[in-house]
C-alpha cells in the first residue's frame, strides 16, 4: 500500500486490491496496483502459464451510435471499419492531421453501435476530440458507468467457461454478450499480454462480485501494472506515452499491418483519414510529405545482462547518436534485457549492432525481430 494523493480517482476494484495487499502507484490519473505480494516476476510467470486478472477500468469505454457511425468513424481512423463485420473487433488509430498518433484503440462492430477502448491517459481528450469530430454525424456516448477486467493467459478460457459456457467458442478478436456467474458482461477474447486471454466490459456495480468469482477460480491470480508492461512489451506491443505518441506516424511506429489495403493507395476508399497525404507515401516507399522516413521502431535485445529503460541513448558502434530507447526491461520469460526503440532507417535492418549508453557505459544490443516470446493468440 501507499500514500497517494486523494484527488485521484478510484477504480470499482479499490478496496479489493487494498484487501490484496497492492503496492499502489498513480497512473492516468487514477489509484492503480503496480504489483500485489507474490511480485512483478512470479505474477508476470504466472500469466505467462495460468492465468492472471487485471484490473484495467482506468480505460475509456465508448459508442458510437447511428447508421452513419462507421463511415464517420474511418475519416478518424486509416483502418477498415465499414467492412468489418458485426462480431469482430480490430486495432485502431487515432490520428492527428500531420498523421501523428493521438492514441491507439480497440473498437468492435455491435449490430446496435461501434464499442470504442481507448487508453485512460488519453479518454477524456479522445471522447472530446471525436464528439468534435463526428458527434453530428452521430451519437458519441461516453460509459463511465461500466469497468474493465483482463483475463489473461493460457488456462483463462478455462476458468471463464466454468462461469460462462460458451466463451470458448470464441476465437481471437471476437466477443459478445455473456453472462459470468450471473453478472451481465460484454467480452472480446483479446488482450494485450500476447497470450490469449478475454476483456470483459461490466457495469462498476457488479465489478467487484465479479473479480473475486474469477480470483475464487484455481487457475486466477490478481495481477499489476508491471507484470502488465513486462508481458506487453515481451509480446513486442506498444504503450502509448512511450512507443507512441502525436510526433509519430503509423509507418515510423511499423504499424503499416494496422492499414487495411481499402484505405491505402488504390483501395477503395483510400485516405480520407488525418494525415493521408504524408502517410500513404510512406506506405507506398518511405517518403513522408517532410522528405525520407528518419527513423522506425526496431526490437533490440541487449548482449550484455544490464536493463536498458526508456529514453536511454542509442548510438552507432562509431558513436554516433541514432535514436533512442522507447521502452526498455528485464524480460521475465525471455530472461534477457529486452528494448524497443526509434533508430534511423539504416539501422533498422534485423541482426544489425548498436550501442545503448547506459549512466555513460556502453551496452551492446542488436536488432532483432518481434515479439521476443511467441504470442498465442486463439485462432482456433
Amino acid at each position: 500500500m501507499s500514500d497517494l494523493p486523494a484527488s485521484l480517482h478510484l477504480t470499482p476494484l479499490n478496496a479489493l486490491h487494498l484487501e490484496l495487499g497492492a503496492r499502489m502507484v498513480p497512473f492516468a490519473g487514477y489509484s492503480m496496483p503496480v504489483q500485489y505480494p507474490a511480485g512483478l516476476m512470479a505474477e508476470h510467470h504466472h500469466t505467462r502459464t495460468a492465468a492472471g486478472l487485471f484490473d484495467v477500468s482506468h480505460m475509456g469505454q465508448l459508442r458510437l451510435v447511428g447508421p452513419d457511425a462507421a463511415a464517420a468513424f474511418e475519416t478518424l481512423v486509416p483502418v477498415d471499419v465499414i467492412d468489418l463485420p458485426v462480431g469482430k473487433q480490430r486495432y485502431g488509430l487515432l490520428l492527428n492531421e500531420d498523421g501523428g498518433i493521438l492514441d491507439d484503440l480497440m473498437f468492435f462492430k455491435r449490430a446496435d453501435d461501434i464499442f470504442v477502448i481507448v487508453n485512460g491517459a488519453c479518454k477524456v481528450a479522445d471522447i472530446a476530440h471525436i464528439q468534435a469530430q463526428i458527434g453530428l454525424r452521430c451519437e458519441v456516448i461516453p460509459m463511465p458507468e461500466m469497468a474493465l477486467l483482463a483475463l489473461q493467459g493460457p488456462t483463462a478460457v478455462d476458468a471463464l467457461s466454468r462461469l460462462a459456457p460458451g466463451v470458448e467458442k470464441l476465437v481471437f478478436m471476437t466477443g459478445g454478450h455473456f453472462i459470468v456467474a450471473g453478472i451481465p458482461c460484454f467480452l472480446t477474447r483479446s488482450g494485450y499480454t500476447g497470450e490469449d486471454g478475454f476483456e470483459i466490459s461490466v457495469h462498476n456495480d457488479h465489478a467487484e462480485a465479479l473479480a473475486r468469482t474469477l480470483l475464487a477460480q484455481p487457475e486466477v491470480k490478481p495481477i499489476g501494472l508491471g507484470a502488465r508492461n513486462s508481458l506487453r512489451l515481451e509480446a513486442g506491443l506498444c504503450l502509448y506515452g512511450n512507443d507512441l505518441d502525436p510526433t509519430t506516424t503509423p509507418v515510423e511506429a511499423g504499424l503499416n499491418w494496422a492499414i487495411q489495403k481499402v484505405r491505402r493507395t488504390g483501395g477503395a476508399r483510400a485516405g480520407g483519414f488525418p494525415g493521408a497525404t504524408k502517410i500513404l507515401a510512406g506506405l507506398a516507399g518511405g517518403i513522408s510529405a517532410n522528405g525520407i522516413l528518419t527513423r522506425k521502431r526496431v526490437g533490440l535485445i541487449a548482449l550484455e545482462r544490464i536493463p536498458v529503460r526508456e529514453h536511454t541513448a542509442l548510438h552507432d558502434t562509431a558513436g554516433n547518436a541514432i535514436g533512442e530507447v522507447s521502452s526498455g526491461l528485464l524480460g521475465p520469460t525471455v530472461d534477457k534485457p529486452i528494448a524497443m526503440g526509434y533508430v534511423a532507417p539504416e539501422f533498422a535492418t534485423i541482426g544489425t549492432r548498436i550501442h545503448a549508453i547506459v549512466r555513460g557505459k556502453i551496452v551492446p544490443m542488436e536488432v532483432t525481430s518481434m515479439p521476443f516470446t511467441p504470442n498465442r493468440y486463439f485462432r482456433g
